[in-house]
């Protein structure tokens, strides 16, 4: 067995997405407080890495993408381990292979913890757990620090176009008459995404009347994507990251939810609006098509939203 490092480590295993890391900030910090003298390193997918500074608690990312590889540490390196990522027998099994001194995680075959439950906020699930385990938590924790650069960030109406999955995608017709109507009252616009997401972007800008200067989508790192969140007069998104980032810095937000409940993703209180249609909701995920009760929100719901959040 190898030699402990001369600073114990700590790994979280959470191998999903910017919003997954998101809804972990106050497990995160947590963890930094209850064992400042660990290294923490957070086992996720590369691309999450300049968000991790914000975080506050975390020292180095573990680069993992997803869980049908072995963690790429060896046996006794790791102190502690935490279950961020689930309850199952691949993310357990990942994490007992390792042989730490202490794992933390929900109830299960090797693993002492709280018994997993069904419908619980992500934000209250993770807390929850690490109080579980003496680790008080407070799920209300979870603003992350100012990016770096934000100060020289304009502030501007941000509508982030894209999605993961199919699923979550609003009509791009419907973000663009959005759009129109937004900076026909002087609104500064700008449309935000992955690369994969810039050419959605550019043709939500175009049927608005936009011009191409007004997409930032596939130019930004996350970092950069981060301060001009922070900086938002409002964001107006899919459940997704960009969703988390305005929780994150508190700007006002209109989200639109389709297969996952608010009751579980939605924001925190503040100035955040959710619309959905639950009585509609498929709740697949995967799906390749919006979810019914995403289509069911419309351009009047949202300029009505932004009304009441009176941002602009």
């Amino acid at each position: 067995m190898p030699q402990m490092a001369s600073r114990p480590e700590l790994l979280v295993l959470r191998a999903l997405k910017l919003g997954d890391l998101l809804v972990a900030v106050p497990a995160l910090k947590a963890l930094r407080r209850r064992f400042p003298g660990h290294r923490i390193r957070y086992a996720a997918q590369e691309w999450l890495r300049p968000i991790l500074p914000l975080t506050g608690a975390v020292d180095d990312l573990l680069p993992l993408h997803g869980l049908d590889v072995p963690i790429p540490l060896e046996p006794g390196q790791i102190d502690i381990a935490v279950n961020l990522h689930g309850r199952g027998p691949e993310s357990c099994g990942r994490l007992e292979v390792l042989q730490p001194s202490r794992l933390i995680g929900h109830a299960g075959p090797g693993w002492d913890g709280p018994p997993w439950k069904d419908g619980v906020h992500e934000r209250e699930r993770w807390a929850g757990l690490l109080s579980w385990h003496g680790i008080p938590a407070d799920p209300l924790d979870y603003r992350l620090d100012p990016p770096p650069a934000a100060a020289n960030t304009p502030e501007t109406v941000v509508i982030h176009v894209g999605a993961a999955y199919g699923s979550r995608l609003w009509p791009a017709d419907r973000f663009a008459d959005v759009a129109r109507e937004l900076a026909a009252v002087g609104a500064p616009v700008l449309f935000t995404g992955s690369g994969g997401e810039r050419p959605r972007a550019l043709a939500v800008a175009d049927a608005a009347g936009l011009g191409a200067e007004c997409v930032v989508a596939g130019e930004q790192r996350l970092d950069a994507f981060a301060a001009v969140i922070s900086r938002a007069r409002l964001v107006i998104s899919a459940d997704t990251g960009a969703a988390h980032l305005a929780s994150a810095y508190a700007r006002p937000s209109v989200v639109l939810f389709g297969p996952a409940p608010v009751s579980e993703w939605g924001p925190p209180p503040g100035p955040h609006i959710a619309l959905t249609d639950g009585s509609r909701r498929r709740g697949d995920t995967f799906a390749p098509d919006p979810d019914p009760a995403l289509l069911a929100v419309t351009v009047e719901d949202v300029l009505a939203a932004v009304g009441k959040l009176d941002a602009l």
